[in-house]
Parts: C-alpha cells; sequence; structure tokens
C-alpha cells in the first residue's frame, strides 16, 4: 500500500488553494498552504493555477519533493500575531503520506489515510513473493511463481505433460498425481479460468464455494451431510450445469446434500424438494409441500409450484425502450478485459450477461462505476484502465444498489434507513402528552440519550464477549427489549407507544398510519419491493443480503429524482425466489419510468429477457474472455450462436 496520486489528487482541475491535495484539506490546512506557497515562490508557480495547468516538474515537486534542495519557509499564525521562518527540504505530499501511515499509531488514522492509498507492485520481488534463490529452482524452465501463474486448464496441461527422467518420476509420482487430481476437480466445476495464485480476497463467492466444493469430492468422504446455501451464485446457466454434475457425484459418492436454493434447474434435479412458505416473514414459516418435483407443483398453496407449473411467470415486456442517449466507455483494459469499448444506452434497462469470469465485473463495478463516482465527486477511488468515458453531460448521478448491510448494530433498521423514523418521531412529540412535557422529537430517538432506555442505550439488547467465539446478544433486562424508559413509553398514539410501532411489520404500519401521507408514501416503496413482512424495527444485523438490497431500492423509490441517474447492481437476485424476483423487476422498472439508467450484473434468465439491451461478454473466462460477443435485445442475442447466454436464453423463451 502506497499513497496515489490519483487519489491524493482526485480533481486536478482544482488548485492548490482551493484544496486540490485533498488529504491536506484537514485543521492543518492553512500551515500546508503556507508551506506549499513557499515553495510556489521557489519554483515559479502560484497557488491558485489549476494543479493540471502545472509545469510536469512542478508538479512532481509538490508531491515527491524538493530531494536535498532547501526551501525558505515563513508561517503566520491565523491570528497573524506571531510569524516564524525556517530553512529546509519539502518532503513533498506522498512520502509525508505514506511516513504519517508508518509511524501513526491510531487505527482510525491508518483508515483514513488508506483511503488515498492503493497496492503497489512490490518492487524488491516484483510481485512474485517469493525470495531468489526459491525462485532458482526450475522444473521444464518454470519457476514456482510461474505455474502457479497459469489458469487451471494450462496448469494441468503442465503437469500432465511433464517428462522426468526415471529416478524423478518415481519421486515425483504420487505428488503429480494428487496435483492433477485437485486440478481436474476445479475443471469439472468450471473454474478452468482462473490462476492457480489468484488471491482468495478477489473470487467471487459463487467462485470460492465451487473451490470448496472441489475440495470435498477430492477428499471421496462417504456417509457425510453437506449443507449448502444458494451454491449457484454468481453462475451462469452453462457452468450451472457443471455444479449440478459436481452435485450429483457427490450423492453418488454415498452423500447427503440439503441445497438451499432458488434456481429452477437446481429444484428440477433435485431427489426430494421442501417447499416452505406459503409467503415471507410473518406469512410463512410452515412446510407448504414436499417430496418429488411433481409433489411441489401440483400443491394449489404452493407459489413455487405455481412458477415451476407455468401458471404464474414472468412475462416479457410490451415493448423495448429507444435509448435516450449513450454512454460510451473507450479502450478497457482492466484485468481480462481486451480493449474493448463499451456502449451503454441511457434511458433503458440493461443487462450485463456473460459466463463466470468473463469480466463482467471488471466492466462495470471496477471500470464504469468508479470512474463516474470520481466525475460525480462523490468517491477517491481507482477506477479500471480506461481510455475515456464520453456522454457524462446527459446524467447527473450514479448509484450502486447493492446487498451490503444497510447497518452493523441492531440500532439500524429499516424505518430509520428510508426516512420514515423522522416523521413518526415528529407525530410522537406532538402528542398532547408530550407537548405538555416540553418533549421535542429527539425524545423519541433510541440514538441520543433522553428518551431511550439507559441500560442497554437504545439498542434494545445487550452484547455480550465471547472472546474467542462471536459476540451474543441478549435481551435488555431493563426495558425487556423495547429499547425506551417507561416514562417515554407512556405517550400513546391510537393505543400504541413508540416500540408498540417499532414491533409493526410494515404492512401494519401501512394501514396505522395511512391517513398521515409523510409516512403512508415511504412505507408503501417497502410494501412495493416485496417487504411489506419485516418488522419496522427489525435490527439491520438479521436482514438478509436480498432484503438490505430492497431496503435500499425502497429508500431510492421515495425520493424525488430528476430522472438522469445511472443505478448499478450486481446480481440483485441472489436469495430471491421467483414472486421476489417479479416485484424487483417491478420496481427496477419503475426506475426506468422516471427516466433513469438501470444497469444489471445478472444470469437469471427471467431478468435478462425482460431487459431493453444487453451486452454479452465472453466467450470463456479469463484470459479467453473480456470481449464483447454480442450486444442488442434480447431477441437479438438469443440468435447469436456465439454467445452462450443467446444460446441458453434462446430455449428459454422458446420454452417460456
Amino acid at each position: 500500500m502506497y499513497p496515489d496520486p490519483e487519489l491524493v489528487v482526485p480533481d486536478r482541475g482544482k488548485s492548490l488553494l482551493d484544496g486540490a491535495i485533498a488529504p491536506w484539506n484537514t485543521r492543518f490546512q492553512s500551515f500546508r498552504l503556507q508551506q506549499l506557497s513557499a515553495v510556489g515562490r521557489q519554483y515559479g508557480f502560484d497557488m491558485t493555477t489549476p494543479f493540471n495547468k502545472l509545469g510536469k516538474k512542478q508538479q512532481d515537486i509538490i508531491l515527491r519533493g524538493s530531494g536535498e534542495e532547501k526551501i525558505d519557509y515563513k508561517f503566520e499564525s491565523k491570528s497573524g500575531d506571531s510569524v516564524w521562518t525556517s530553512s529546509g527540504s519539502f518532503e513533498g505530499v506522498l512520502p509525508n503520506l505514506w511516513r504519517t501511515y508508518m509511524e501513526t499509531d491510531s487505527a482510525s488514522r491508518r483508515d483514513d489515510l488508506e483511503r488515498y492509498m492503493s497496492e503497489e507492485v512490490c518492487p524488491a520481488c516484483h510481485g512474485k513473493r517469493l525470495k531468489a534463490e526459491a525462485l532458482s529452482v526450475f522444473i521444464q524452465n518454470k519457476s514456482i511463481i510461474d505455474v502457479t501463474a497459469m489458469p487451471i486448464s494450462e496448469a494441468y496441461g503442465f503437469f500432465s505433460d511433464l517428462k522426468l527422467k526415471t529416478s524423478e518420476n518415481y519421486i515425483a509420482k504420487p505428488v503429480l498425481k494428487e496435483v492433477r487430481n485437485r486440478l481436474d476437480f476445479l475443471i469439472n466445476v468450471g473454474l478452468t479460468y482462473l490462476t492457480l495464485d489468484r488471491v482468495s480476497g478477489t473470487l467471487s463467492g459463487g467462485e470460492a464455494q465451487r473451490i470448496r466444493l472441489a475440495t470435498q469430492i477430492g477428499a471421496n468422504l462417504t456417509g457425510v451431510l453437506y449443507v449448502l446455501d444458494e451454491p449457484s451464485i454468481g453462475l451462469h446457466q452453462r457452468d450451472n450445469s457443471k455444479l449440478l454434475s459436481t452435485l450429483k457425484a457427490l450423492r453418488d459418492l454415498g452423500n447427503t446434500l440439503i441445497v438451499v436454493e432458488h434456481d429452477e434447474d437446481t429444484m428440477r434435479a433435485a431427489d426430494h424438494v421442501v417447499d416452505i412458505g406459503p409467503g415471507a416473514g410473518v406469512h410463512g414459516g410452515e412446510v407448504v409441500a414436499e417430496g418429488k418435483l411433481a409433489e411441489i407443483m401440483a400443491c394449489k398453496r404452493s407459489i413455487t409450484g405455481a412458477y415451476l407449473r407455468g401458471e404464474r411467470k414472468i412475462p416479457l415486456p410490451a415493448r423495448r425502450r429507444a435509448p435516450k442517449g449513450w454512454l460510451v466507455l473507450r479502450n478497457c483494459k482492466h484485468n481480462n478485459l481486451a480493449s474493448i469499448t463499451a456502449r451503454f444506452p441511457l434511458g433503458v434497462f440493461i443487462g450485463i450477461t456473460g459466463v463466470s469470469g468473463s469480466g463482467k465485473s471488471s466492466l462495470i463495478s471496477e471500470t464504469l462505476y468508479p470512474a463516474l463516482r470520481m466525475r460525480f465527486g462523490t468517491a477517491r477511488v481507482n477506477a479500471g484502465s480506461h481510455e475515456s468515458l464520453e456522454g457524462l453531460e446527459q446524467i447527473d448521478g450514479v448509484i450502486d444498489i447493492d446487498q451490503s448491510p444497510i447497518g452493523r448494530t441492531p440500532r439500524s433498521n429499516p424505518i430509520t434507513y428510508i426516512g420514515a423514523f423522522t416523521p413518526i418521531r415528529d407525530l410522537f412529540s406532538r402528542l398532547p402528552a408530550s407537548r405538555s412535557r416540553g418533549w421535542q422529537p429527539g425524545r423519541f430517538s433510541f440514538n441520543v440519550p433522553g428518551g431511550r432506555c439507559m441500560n442497554c442505550e437504545g439498542d434494545g439488547l445487550i452484547r455480550i464477549e465471547m472472546n474467542f467465539l462471536p459476540d451474543v446478544y441478549v435481551p435488555c433486562d431493563e426495558c425487556k427489549g423495547k429499547r425506551y424508559d417507561r416514562e417515554t413509553l407512556s405517550v400513546r398514539y391510537k393505543n400504541k407507544n413508540i416500540a408498540d410501532v417499532l414491533d409493526m411489520t410494515v404492512e401494519e404500519a401501512l394501514s396505522f398510519f395511512a391517513n398521515i401521507p409523510a409516512i403512508a408514501h415511504k412505507l408503501q416503496t417497502l410494501v412495493d419491493v416485496g417487504l411489506g413482512y419485516i418488522k419496522l424495527g427489525q435490527p439491520a444485523t438479521t436482514l438478509s443480503g436480498g432484503e438490505a438490497q430492497r431496503v435500499k431500492l425502497a429508500a431510492e423509490l421515495s425520493k424525488r429524482d430528476s430522472g438522469r441517474t445511472v443505478y448499478i447492481l450486481d446480481e440483485p437476485t441472489t436469495g430471491l425466489h421467483f414472486h421476489d424476483v417479479a416485484k424487483l423487476l417491478e420496481v427496477l422498472n419503475r426506475l426506468v419510468e422516471k427516466g433513469n439508467t438501470v444497469i444489471v450484473i445478472e444470469h437469471n434468465l427471467d431478468v435478462v429477457k425482460t431487459a431493453d439491451h444487453l451486452i454479452d461478454l465472453g466467450p470463456e473466462g479469463g484470459e479467453d474472455g473480456g470481449r464483447i460477443v454480442a450486444t442488442g435485445t434480447p431477441e437479438e442475442v438469443s440468435r447469436n450462436s456465439d454467445s452462450y447466454t443467446g444460446q441458453y436464453l434462446g430455449s428459454y423463451l422458446k420454452r417460456k
């Protein structure tokens, strides 16, 4: 990690006086500006000149220092009472940040500085991680790093074709057998494009899960119960069939597999299905049907069955929307992207498709999204390598709606996130019982002292540290989980106190506050995204990724926007049932109907078929991917024989 000039000076159109050096915009800014002013006097630049108009040498001195050359400094206190002078070299912004980072004992200070840093290749080993001595050992002119840098398919060929002397082969035979077996397992679960030295933190959830599956198959255990939670996450239909073959191989060894899944192909491949419902939250919790797939399909109470038998389905849109303009990302080279130029139509619903590892996240999450964020000044991030981004004047913002939690403590909840708790607290503060005591809305907040329970500080739960085990939360002894003190709970609206309101489901609360538009409008957006069953005060820590994402969507729906925003979602159907996918699509289409652009990275064919425009990457993953294989409407892509997505989409459209 080292300070990155692009993050340190995110807006090169700013002058030093206007705060071009982002990490120096602190309480010491006056001192830093006087320091830079002295450097400017010596090297002939003005503090009001935009950074990008300074000469290369001047920029280099600001960022990297003056070396041995001395500079005469003159510093003045804010009040102007005192002046002092000194002489010495200028350290430079980047070395100063690095020294501060290495010397500080404050974790928060290090976290703050890391926002301006990015990873650089180690200058000693050049990214190879090992000493020169270890790298001097070769097998067929390849060091261990050369081999681990190979894609799995190439590494398998290397170890299969390895020619050794008789004595060497005797020693290496059992080792080579194990290596080939393990590589073969990874190939069988569709991970041929990964390199062996791939950092685990860069793997998708689906890739990591398949690696664990390959490990289990290699163990050749029998009589084991395996539990898998949505193993199809992140998988293209082509890769999904490989996953199912792997699961069946585990079963055929004599094991039992329990798979929590929404994928239709997985349901059809299962020997026994347990369908839980009929609805979600308070409307669910029952075993609606179980048995063979035919028994699930025959059950009239089962929503799953209704979709499987075709009684319910996600329809094709009546029309495909026409573009209102274009956003053009030129010459993208990030990761495996092969210098591609991607054209994104504006004002429509765009699907980004392709097999696993084809470059979808590299294009959208790591290049387009960071580039847009930097353009609109909301982040200091590095965008993947690209030449230019055109058409920015046609949009005014970008929002990434991911499945990360809406909060990390029990105090975070849906009603606060969508902004409905403020009018609810205002309502309670205007009641006669509150006004007679002079209480303001803050009395009904559990985030500040006043009306909250002092024992649990408004959490409703007490955290018990378990040393080497995860922390455990238990209900507060004082308030019994209600979060507020007794006096605050004495104030009632329609015979409900503030704790009773937080314990309501969204559907109950919508009926309860039907006559208060400021509250009802925001609650309606939660119902629209299919979250009528969750409770208003439900801790964020208990929401699934799909629920958290839909809360964020509800928050966006409740806002007034300009209709010129780009929304980006990466596999929003993760954890969603057919019925939830239908509601998600309704919400996404509402955003598009307002004039916004929605870009979705997705494998789910029900989502793909409803898009106005598809950009399909591939044809394979890794080095054999990173190219645009097909673009156009779903119908146009389905007719492209070079596209794996098109092949599966074509047969799906005919079947549905």
